[in-house]
């Protein structure tokens, strides 16, 4: 049997236990009055906090427990999600899991929970592009998620990096246009510290080879990344784009992991992203491989994320830093 602590429909800190193929909470027993809700992590002041009652999603789901899109509720996800775009690669991703579940499937959001070496952890599909990965960051926000991580595949800008490697994002540019519609244009798109070490730590010991880099989300996959569309079409910005990029030190180019991180970071959650690269843009490789790795490599973070918050709580301290070890 597997528990982890997560904050539940009240507020207060519940502990869930997995057992077998299904995912049973068994909440603890009501907080003293006055007690403040627990948060991992602060957000920003003007965005509603994960430890809200869920009665305000009513306005647009009858059923107040579960999100509009994911269906997902509170008992149904760890506190770690993995988010691939395609609902596809849900399976690569859990074939190393024991205990899983698929607790919903909606539209391009299909979600399974389960857990790799003993730790609890989720994955919820976004289908492709910032827009229904930001619904994604949204309703799972609200469930209490802490921690997210990105699992997807990538094109590559430098020639050293081959299709198959790992691109591990520290940093995003803003290329899409969802997180407009959250913040000001030059907040930045930064992935959480820890994830990143975590991520980095789990490629090490998998012996993957990995880049560690700034990545471009743009919403469009042919203009918006330098490509001809129909007809050979490419309007005047878009010709000079993969080499501006190159020049400029950006790593690789994908679709989510901008919107990801920045509306991780104002709901006041960490998050980072891990990519296979499939296709090399100065070289022009190009092989569908290597999903596995990336996906292997999510799931270990996950687990080495939570040895990083018993070290931290065994030290007294609330952040990762060098002088640390695992146990």
């Amino acid at each position: 049997m597997l528990t982890s602590a997560y904050i539940g429909r009240n507020g207060f800190i519940c502990q869930r236990m997995y057992h077998k193929r299904g995912a049973c909470a068994a909440e603890s027993p009501s907080a003293p009055a006055g007690s403040k809700p627990y948060s991992l992590r602060r957000p920003h002041p003007n965005y509603l906090p994960a430890t809200a009652p869920l009665s305000f999603m009513n306005s647009e789901d009858p059923n107040d427990r579960r999100g509009y899109h994911l269906e997902v509720g509170p008992d149904d996800v760890a506190a770690a999600v993995l988010l691939p775009g395609n609902p596809e690669r849900v399976s690569t991703i859990t074939a190393d899991w024991t205990d899983t579940t698929e607790v919903a499937s909606h539209r391009e959001y299909r979600t399974v929970t389960g857990a790799y070496r003993e730790t609890p952890v989720s994955v919820t599909s976004t289908g492709i592009g910032s827009p229904s990965a930001a619904i994604a960051v949204e309703e799972l926000a609200r469930v209490g998620v802490e921690t997210l991580i990105r699992v997807g595949s990538c094109g590559a800008l430098p020639a050293d990096v081959a299709p198959g490697d790992l691109v591990i994002t520290e940093g995003a540019i803003r290329g899409e246009g969802t997180s407009d519609e959250y913040v000001r244009e030059d907040y930045p798109a930064a992935a959480d510290g820890e994830v990143v070490s975590a991520l980095v730590a789990a490629a090490e010991e998998l012996g993957h080879d990995y880049h560690v880099g700034t990545t471009l989300s743009t919403d469009s996959f042919y203009a918006g990344q330098g490509r001809p569309g129909y007809d050979g079409y490419r309007p005047p910005h878009a010709a000079d784009v993969v080499d501006e990029l190159r020049a400029a030190g950006v790593t690789n180019v994908e679709m989510e992991a901008s919107a990801i991180l920045t509306l991780a970071r104002l709901c006041g959650l960490r998050a980072g992203a891990v990519c296979t690269v499939y296709a090399n843009r100065e070289t022009g490789a190009f092989e569908v491989t290597g999903a596995s790795r990336a996906a292997e490599t999510a799931s270990l973070a996950v687990h080495l994320l939570a040895r990083m918050e018993v070290a931290k709580r065994e030290a007294g301290v609330d952040r990762w830093h060098a002088g640390l070890a695992l146990s």
